[in-house]
């Protein structure tokens, strides 16, 4: 495995950081998680363009172009011959001292790592998975707005342990007004009569990328599609759900709360979805020239 640090393709055993990257002490910092399928970045400017955006949003000067870092993410994965994969880039504030002020952090981090990930086994693609409303709330807006992919994802991991400790491998987050948000990792869609609807990005959920993917899919299959404050209500009684993330793509949800959605399998617009972002993963992004 290589890894990009800072410009340099090293070991998985050498990329090493400083104990004193705010990176690491305070999750000072931003993130993407991309996908690579049959040697092509999906939708890859799409993800520099978020990344650029939280860097922004927390006053992170990357030091470099979007452009640049584009080059840098297809040399690691060139150098990596990875044709089907996962690449985690991660941008910190850089080495400082213990204090919080950002100001002593001279030049930021960053990495690219390239490699494999599976969130869910085999069978829950094809049977649907089982999920869980926990108690811990998805972060407000005006604390740390999860429109921002930032190194302090706490707030999820904590969501995660209670999903687990329920048994379920995924959790509904709410926030404080009790309106569904999303998961740990992954955006929420429902079918009702035959339209498809989400939750709403100023409700507190991240705009995610294979969320947008499923919205132009569902407008290509004339499939209505809205965004909608929802509460639990709206899923136990759905027609059709599903999750949407870089990392888990496009999986059913077949029970919520112990609640069966609808007769306990993936639905027929759910399948549809699946087979046509299968076909999209091939043909938006960024071909890779292999060494």
């Amino acid at each position: 495995m290589l890894v990009n640090l800072n410009g340099k393709l090293v070991s998985k055993e050498d990329a090493k950081i400083s104990v004193f990257d705010h990176g690491l002490l305070y999750g000072d910092g931003v993130f993407e998680g991309i996908r690579i399928y049959d040697g092509n970045i999906f939708r890859l400017k799409e993800h520099i363009d978020r990344l650029y955006n939280s860097a922004k949003f927390i006053m992170l000067d990357i030091g470099m172009s979007k452009e640049q870092m584009i080059k840098e993410t297809i040399k690691v994965v060139s150098a990596s011959k990875i044709r089907n994969g996962y690449i985690r880039l991660v941008v910190t504030r850089g080495v400082g001292d213990l204090g919080l002020d950002p100001r002593k952090c001279s030049k930021p981090t960053y990495f690219i790592i390239v490699d494999n990930i599976k969130l869910y086994p085999e069978e829950f693609y094809k049977k649907g998975l089982e999920i869980t409303t926990v108690a811990i709330r998805r972060n407000i807006s005006e604390a740390l707005n999860p429109q921002v992919k930032s190194l302090n994802y706490l707030n999820n991991i904590l969501a995660k342990i209670e999903a687990i400790n329920h048994g379920s491998f995924e959790a509904v987050m709410i926030n404080e007004q009790g309106y569904v948000t999303e998961a740990t990792g992954d955006n929420i869609f429902i079918v009702k009569n035959g339209q498809l609807f989400t939750t709403p990005p100023y409700i507190g959920v991240l705009e995610g990328i294979t969320r947008e993917t499923v919205i132009e899919i569902a407008n290509s299959l004339k499939i209505k599609t809205h965004e909608k404050i929802m509460t639990r209500y709206d899923l136990y009684t759905a027609d059709e759900c599903f999750l949407t993330g870089t990392a888990a793509e496009v999986i059913p949800v077949v029970k919520i709360d112990a609640r069966v959605i609808n007769d306990g399998t993936p639905g027929s617009i759910t399948k549809k979805i699946i087979r046509e972002f299968k076909k999209k993963t091939k043909i938006l992004g960024v071909k890779v020239k292999y060494d």
